[in-house]
């Protein structure tokens, strides 16, 4: 049986399209309109607020603590000071990605790990004769994701200290209890507020009234994927497969594979993973993940070919689309979407060091009217959008 968040009561009665989905076990509004178009633009002229309660989230406490997930992840967890919030991911020990998250540094001993994917038993497994205490406190702790370029206005108007790109406090929003962290999944000014489920329903509605003259909005998942798109963030399961769940080698990839070389510490004496990624480093990676655009006079083409105007994806995209060069595969996309905001067509990719320059010629796969065509495609820079609001 799904469950619902400790926001539900005040979700479910704003989900005027009854579109819902799963996420990790949980009820989740896909939108909260009949079509999610107001929700992706809130994002970035407003601020949008989404239930990201599903989050899988770990205390870990103890002596031992930073020993622990320094072993674990391939950020130098030890050198994080009391405050800051590390994006990380973690490998198993043939340095293939197993998960990805956060890492919080709540006081000297104490952390919050956060992941798509239940990672309690990864974490017991590797504690092993350390001096650490782990609890899942997914179920214990709500969380809101408040993102766009109101969004800091409107918690310095609940009283939220001022905070620098991934750090994290403790505050009081209305009397409410909370921890505030400068963190988010679109690529633009945000902030994720952190409570007690009980106190879930008065936070929603302080910060609800506290947006709403700045054009707040509750916003779902499809605003989401097209926002985080644009932001060049990779999702779990769609434009990677986690090791623990790949079936043949092909479908692993290291963090150095998907764009996340800055991540690898190899400075750290010992790491899960850390041998096998010094070996890779020192040679190359085979594969990279890169942000594809298509040329918009090719695709017009292809719909004219067939006396159509050019159809356009209102939402985006999870799905294995192929790259050519020179009518020979090369490459897949995993995930894309048309940007309103920018006006393009844009997908991430995974192709073969060899084709990952940016401005490298390729071709992607189209369907039009049944018919299997491929539309002109270039490599770029990731992340499309990029706005200096995210750190300033």
């Amino acid at each position: 049986m799904l469950k619902t968040t400790p926001f539900h009561e005040r979700t479910s009665a704003l989900c005027v399209s009854h579109a819902w989905r799963r996420w990790a076990g949980h009820l989740v509004a896909s939108s909260y309109e009949l079509t999610h178009e107001r929700e992706y633009h809130v994002i970035r002229a407003a601020a949008a607020l989404f239930d990201v309660s599903p989050l899988c989230k770990y205390l870990v406490r103890g002596r031992d603590a930073a020993r622990l997930l320094d072993l674990i992840v391939t950020r130098n967890v030890q050198k994080a000071a009391v405050g800051q919030v590390l994006y990380t991911p973690w490998c198993d020990h043939a340095g293939k990605v197993l998960d990805d998250g956060t890492v919080a540094r709540l006081d000297e001993t104490t952390f919050r790990l956060t992941s798509a994917e239940p990672n309690l038993r990864w974490l017991q497994d590797n504690a092993a004769g350390l001096d650490v205490d782990i609890a899942d406190i997914s179920g214990s702790i709500a969380a809101l994701s408040l993102q766009g370029p109101m969004a800091g206005a409107i918690l310095q108007s609940l009283g939220a200290p001022s905070l620098k790109y991934f750090r994290i406090a403790p505050a009081s929003l209305r009397g409410i209890a909370v921890t505030v962290s400068r963190t988010g999944y679109t690529g633009d000014l945000g902030f994720e507020i952190w409570v007690d489920a009980a106190n879930a329903l008065p936070l929603w509605d302080a910060v609800m009234e506290a947006g709403r003259p700045y054009g707040i909005m509750p916003t779902g998942l499809l605003a989401l994927d097209m926002a985080r798109i644009e932001a060049g963030l990779m999702l779990i399961d769609v434009d990677y497969v986690p090791a623990n769940k790949a079936l043949i080698p092909s479908q692993l990839s290291s963090p150095y594979e998907l764009d996340l070389a800055w991540t690898v510490n190899l400075e750290k004496e010992r790491f899960i993973g850390r041998d096998a990624l010094a070996r890779e480093k020192a040679v190359g990676p085979a594969w990279q993940f890169v942000g594809i655009e298509l040329e918009w006079n090719s695709l017009e083409r292809l719909y004219d070919e067939v006396g159509l105007a050019t159809r356009l994806p209102s939402a985006a995209w999870r799905m294995s689309v192929p790259l050519y060069d020179s009518g020979e595969q090369v490459g897949y996309c995993t995930s894309g979407a048309w940007s309103p905001l920018l006006k393009k067509y844009i997908a991430l990719a995974h192709v073969p060091t060899r084709w990952a320059a940016l401005g490298t010629a390729l071709e992607m796969e189209m369907t039009v009217e049944h018919r299997r065509k491929r539309t002109v495609a270039r490599v770029v820079k990731k992340p499309f959008f990029d706005p200096p609001r995210k750190r300033a």
